[in-house]
């Protein structure tokens, strides 16, 4: 945990924004073979890279999930946690509804503008495994996939030596409304969804987090494919005053640190005091955590606490960082929001933890890191949905016009514009 003065965050943001920017040589070498390997090959690389990688020898028929295998983990999972998923999915559902547009017109005398939205026809969703399963981005990646119109959804998820996804992760995609789930992982995924292969069809679009491979893939198959955006560490940013509760802080602090080494917890505030009372709690609650070790090594890399001048240089802060989260966890938050310009998701008051929107408010939790808050935003409805412009003007409307266009295109030299233009009216001239 180290401590900055509120006007220095050049070495705050040196070492939170270059977190994830390490020499990546080796992995991307291997994430290019792996790439190409799929690309030429098909199933026959998919399936060899899924066995080296996973331990699962997978083929044409053990590649998806079946119905048996989703209602054997219904049977599994908890009712009760069964529900609260179902209301989850309400939830992000609801919030989701209202991103929802339609297209528009414009129409003047023989002129008509417009723009049309369609969904995408077929997105691949990828849903890490391994060390933990991620039930919740399961949710947030399909259900704004649904409300969108999506034709079809792939999840793509890898599986255990034994072929087996976790059963909360197949009831959260049959709750979330995944038309087939697909047992392969890692860059080979993320290969087979970008190009299809003889037992994958090829989709539109690829979202979901995974580790450094799975993001490197992505990275590497944009513009065969789009992709929702390429994640780093995730980070929160919590901004105090007098009256926040140190406990509070400390508990949020903390459920950020519990991710990876990697992840950065960051305390912006006025009070010199309340950053002693926030730091003092850190230490005690990370004593009684499961994952101290992780806890302890995220807060020794990226832990920091800034103290400010006042609450407007403390916005200052939190702009130039522009964080995944940021928890306005004070009683007057409305007074700081206007000042707020960059952020992925903001937390307004003490009850609005981080975890809130991770698993069940209804806002998404796919958010941009990096401080790429500055110009992009949380996943949404728009992200699965494409727009197409038509115009359309009559011959009259036209020949009001069509010399203006002539010396514009003659203009920048484009001598066939501009006769694509004057040809229609040759006649006249």
């Amino acid at each position: 945990m180290i401590r900055l003065c509120g006007g220095d965050t050049k070495e705050l943001k040196k070492r939170l924004l270059e977190r994830g920017q390490g020499d990546c040589a080796a992995q991307q070498k291997a994430v290019d073979e792996i790439l190409a390997a799929v690309k030429t090959r098909g199933d026959s690389a998919l399936f060899a890279y899924t066995k080296r990688f996973d331990g699962f020898d997978v083929n044409e028929t053990t590649l998806y999930v079946t119905e048996e295998e989703i209602q054997a983990a219904y049977e599994t999972v908890d009712p009760a946690l069964i529900e609260v998923v179902r209301e989850s999915a309400r939830n992000i559902e609801e919030y989701h509804a209202r991103q929802k547009r339609e297209g528009f017109a414009l129409e003047k005398p023989g002129i008509r503008l417009s723009q049309i939205i369609r969904p995408l026809r077929r997105v691949g969703v990828y849903v890490p495994g391994g060390k933990a399963s991620y039930p919740s981005s399961v949710l947030m990646n399909i259900i704004p996939a649904k409300v969108a119109g999506v034709e079809e959804i792939l999840m793509a998820s890898p599986a255990d030596k034994n072929g087996k996804l976790p059963p909360l992760t197949l009831v959260a995609a049959r709750e979330a409304g995944a038309d087939k789930i697909l047992k392969i992982g890692g860059a080979q995924a993320v290969a087979a969804l970008a190009f299809g292969t003889e037992s994958v069809p090829r989709v539109d679009k690829i979202t979901g987090p995974g580790n450094i491979y799975v993001a490197l893939a992505k990275k590497a198959v944009f513009g065969q494919v789009g992709i929702d955006m390429v994640a780093g560490p995730s980070e929160v940013l919590v901004i105090a005053d007098d009256t926040s509760i140190p406990r509070f802080i400390a508990a949020d602090f903390l459920s950020q640190a519990e991710h990876d080494e990697m992840a950065a917890c960051i305390l912006v505030t006025p009070s010199a005091a309340m950053a002693d009372a926030v730091e003092a709690e850190i230490w005690r609650q990370a004593e009684l955590l499961s994952k101290k070790e992780t806890v302890f090594q995220s807060l020794e890399n990226y832990g920091t606490i800034i103290v400010t001048k006042d609450m407007e240089e403390a916005a200052d802060v939190a702009n130039r960082i522009a964080p995944e989260h940021l928890e306005l966890c004070m009683d007057d938050f409305e007074a700081l929001l206007p000042r707020i310009q960059n952020a992925g998701s903001i937390f307004l008051g003490q009850y609005a933890p981080e975890p809130l929107g991770d698993y069940f408010a209804g806002t998404n939790h796919v958010l941009p890191t990096n401080g790429t808050a500055r110009f992009s935003s949380p996943l949404s409805v728009d992200d699965f949905l494409k727009k197409s412009s038509t115009l359309y003007y009559d011959r009259d409307a036209f020949y009001q016009v069509y010399k203006k266009v002539e010396a514009f295109a003659n203009a920048e030299g484009l001598t066939a514009h501009a006769r694509s233009a004057a040809i229609r009216f040759e006649e006249e001239t």
